[in-house]
């Protein structure tokens, strides 16, 4: 009795409930979940920690964990809990152009946003669609959506770094497209 009792103190567990139109399966370290929008899959076998699913839980934990290990454990705890919120909801990102003189227009083409005429440019400026994120652009609103945290959030990232000003004063020159809205769930 007092062994347990020891070793349930020296481990860090997290616990994420699964919902119930939500499958997690784990095989090793590759952790599947299955939802109503889709399928994601990561493969967590660089981190030194033990994943299992127990009932309508995934319990991510590691045994006589140091400091790194027990950060370790949050990292991968909210992996999977993005995870879960995304084969579930989906997350949408809001992004807003923004210009003084020159009317910038976005199009979409493949895997690419094009930003034209952005500063009186001729060469438009491009940013890379990362996965399967779908982007949407609607007048001065670009809309980036998927069900991936990661890809929807790096797609936001590379259309805003695109539109980055270089040598010019910030505070005078404010032209750019920003994200100034993250929801979770698919809007359209």
């Amino acid at each position: 009795m007092q062994l347990q009792e020891i070793e349930e103190i020296k481990r860090e567990i997290r616990r994420i409930k699964i919902p119930k139109d939500v499958k997690v399966n784990v095989n090793k370290m590759l952790v599947e979940v299955s939802g109503p929008l889709g399928q994601l899959s990561k493969d967590f076998s660089g981190y030194p920690v033990s994943i299992n699913v127990i009932g309508d839980e995934v319990e991510v934990s590691a045994l006589w964990p140091k400091r790194r290990e027990k950060a370790y454990v949050g990292t991968v705890a909210a992996h999977i809990r993005n995870m879960i919120r995304g084969v579930a909801k989906g997350f949408t990102y809001k992004l807003k152009v923004v210009y003084a003189h020159f009317p910038v227009s976005v199009k979409v083409s493949g895997d690419r946003v094009l930003v034209e005429n952005f500063m009186g440019e001729r060469s438009p400026r491009v940013a890379k669609i990362v996965g399967k994120t779908k982007v949407i652009v609607k007048g001065d609103d670009v809309i980036v959506q998927g069900i991936n945290l990661e890809e929807v959030s790096q797609t936001a990232a590379n259309i805003e770094q695109a539109t980055r000003i270089k040598d010019r004063d910030p505070r005078r020159f404010l032209d750019g497209i920003y994200v100034y809205e993250k929801l979770e769930g698919l809007v359209a």
